[in-house]
């Protein structure tokens, strides 16, 4: 089986929307993150101070041939076409170990996708 890492930056009132939508899309789970960023516009001041948007980093561990499915989702749920909404990428995974529990399920749903 193969593995890749779906990362995703996005405002944080949006986060629940976009894991639920991508579990309905095929994720098993997610691993959120808190952050914080800027992006091409300069971050607002106040008395001297910067400050910085609010985000999380959505972490999903998705088999392969899931991914178009799941990143067209998080783009929808997350409303991606709007400018400061938040961004979403793929990173290959080399090795997993740890998903021993769920190993059978993926086997299911690539049999599934094939048949």
């Amino acid at each position: 089986m193969r593995f890749k890492l779906i990362l995703s930056t996005v405002k944080t009132d949006l986060t629940d929307h976009i894991v639920d939508a991508a579990k309905g899309a095929g994720a098993t789970g997610a691993t959120i993150i808190p952050a914080r960023g800027t992006g091409i516009h300069e971050a607002k001041t106040f008395f001297g101070l910067s400050l910085e948007a609010q985000t999380d980093i959505i972490m999903l561990l998705v088999e392969e041939h899931l991914i178009a499915k799941i990143l067209d989702t998080i783009k929808e749920a997350g409303k991606f076409h709007k400018p400061g909404t938040g961004i979403a990428f793929v990173v290959p995974v080399e090795h997993v170990v740890g998903l021993e529990s769920q190993i059978e399920k993926f086997k299911e749903e690539v049999r599934e996708s094939y048949f």
